[in-house]
């Protein structure tokens, strides 16, 4: 009999996502913008100096992370301003926590 996490449409669409969700953060820089940001927004002419990466790629990896929604931005002037999306992460940290909460019962 297959485990009742992995059955129901909800359960695979769950599982769906937190799979993507960890391909996402757990390539190295994307992991480490999330930390500068959840100390304070920041642009990227900020953020690449931190990771010793060019600004383009720092740019990629900011569009990754936007494109799923654990980032959001805004325009100020003719900077990009970066924040974490904490309800977004908040949301994934639970889904994950579900999946590794369920072992032992």
């Amino acid at each position: 009999m297959k485990p009742k996490c992995c059955v129901d449409k909800k359960s695979v669409a769950n599982l769906s996502q937190t799979v993507e969700f960890l391909k996402i953060i757990s390539e190295e820089n994307r992991l480490k913008i999330l930390c500068l940001l959840r100390e304070k927004e920041k642009c990227v002419c900020d953020i690449w100096q931190y990771l010793d990466l060019a600004q383009n790629l720092t740019s990629h990896h900011l569009k990754v992370l936007k494109d799923f929604g654990l980032v959001s931005s805004r325009q100020e002037g003719l900077k990009v301003i970066y924040s974490i999306n904490k309800k977004v992460i908040k949301k994934y940290s639970k889904l994950l926590n579900n999946y590794l909460n369920s072992y032992g019962e």
